[in-house]
């Protein structure tokens, strides 16, 4: 296996543009198809919080998504220059400490922080939070942003983008399937999550970092995406995580669980404007970790579940490496469609 090659993608989310970017720049072909008429209104990475948290992860994720991820933030660092790298915090109220502690032992490369350390971080959280956990190598975007930029990148390394079709061009010497639950006809296995969050306006609320609240019931991250076009910041509150696939509007129970919790998180949330509440379904295997699936000139990418963000680009650079040495991961990568 050598190449360069002619290269059709299907969909055209996150993990289709990464893909769609990292070979192109290798000099590959790439046609990349999307069924939906206008870009990303189908795809689920839309609804993403687009927090990049290895670490962070690490707590309730089996050890290759940190890995893994480690790799994926380097990527996101070394070709999207407007990633915001300030680290992440995780908190958890006084009643609920023994989580923190629990979430500590679960993952590495955090700091444990006192009153007066997270005062300087984020001076909002004092005095109702005392302690708090510091991930300072971790990063997050606004994923609308990122994804225009990616289109973007995509168009200009040469390759062609076309909207409203799910014909694959005929002659291309590789198909990748990127469609997350649109390839369910073809990986009876997948199968969806949803996820719920709301975005807000919140012109007193002055958080530049991701925080994740900690709860026996309702737990919590908030991810700040900029300024609105008033001035004023926002930010997304989520993330429900049920197994089911609807993807419609927001249920009353999870708008008050979110709500409730950030309030919690800071009584100023009681005084934001609601910009959004939105659900996307998240596409997923049985062990929730992700998968390539290579038969006769095709391959799946697939099964990113919460990690679309984080591990697309890493994704992408294991698929254009295995195109041009015929090397592959055995954690990600699975060689017979009957495996799946």
């Amino acid at each position: 296996m050598a190449g360069p090659y002619k290269i059709a993608i299907r969909g055209a989310g996150v993990t289709g543009l990464w893909q769609a970017l990292t070979l192109a720049r290798r000099g590959h072909s790439i046609i990349v198809v999307e069924q939906s008429a206008e870009p990303f209104t189908d795809a689920c990475s839309s609804w993403a919080g687009a927090m990049l948290a290895p670490r962070c992860e690490e707590e309730s994720a089996e050890p290759v998504i940190r890995e893994l991820g480690m790799r994926g933030l380097q990527l996101w660092q070394a070709n999207y220059p407007d990633l915001t790298s300030a680290g992440s915090l995780v908190v958890a109220p006084a009643r609920d400490r023994s989580l923190l502690d629990r979430f500590e032992r679960m993952t590495e490369g955090g700091s444990r922080l006192d009153a007066a350390q997270l005062e300087e971080l984020e001076p909002d959280l004092v005095p109702r939070f005392d302690t708090a956990l510091f991930y300072p190598d971790e990063a997050h975007l606004n994923p609308g942003a990122a994804l225009d930029f990616l289109l973007n990148e995509v168009r200009s390394a040469g390759a062609v983008v076309q909207f409203g079709t799910n014909e694959t061009p005929h002659g291309a010497d590789f198909i990748v399937d990127c469609r997350g639950l649109g390839a369910q006809d073809m990986l009876p296995t997948l199968r969806g999550v949803r996820g719920e969050r709301i975005v807000v306006r919140a012109p007193e609320i002055a958080f530049e970092r991701p925080i994740r609240m900690l709860h026996p019931r309702f737990p919590l991250y908030l991810v700040p995406w900029g300024e609105d076009e008033t001035g004023a910041n926002t930010f997304m509150i989520g993330a429900t995580s049920i197994e089911r696939e609807d993807a419609g509007p927001v249920t009353l129970r999870s708008a008050l669980e979110l709500l409730s919790a950030a309030y919690v998180l800071d009584p100023a949330f009681g005084e934001a404007e609601i910009l959004d509440l939105g659900a996307g379904v998240r596409p997923a295997f049985p062990d929730n970790r992700p998968r390539i699936i290579t038969s006769s000139g095709y391959i799946f990418v697939n099964g990113l579940y919460r990690h679309g963000f984080l591990l697309s680009p890493v994704m992408a650079e294991m698929v254009a490496h295995y195109l041009e040495t015929g090397v592959t991961q055995p954690e990600v990568f699975i060689a017979d469609f009957g495996q799946r």
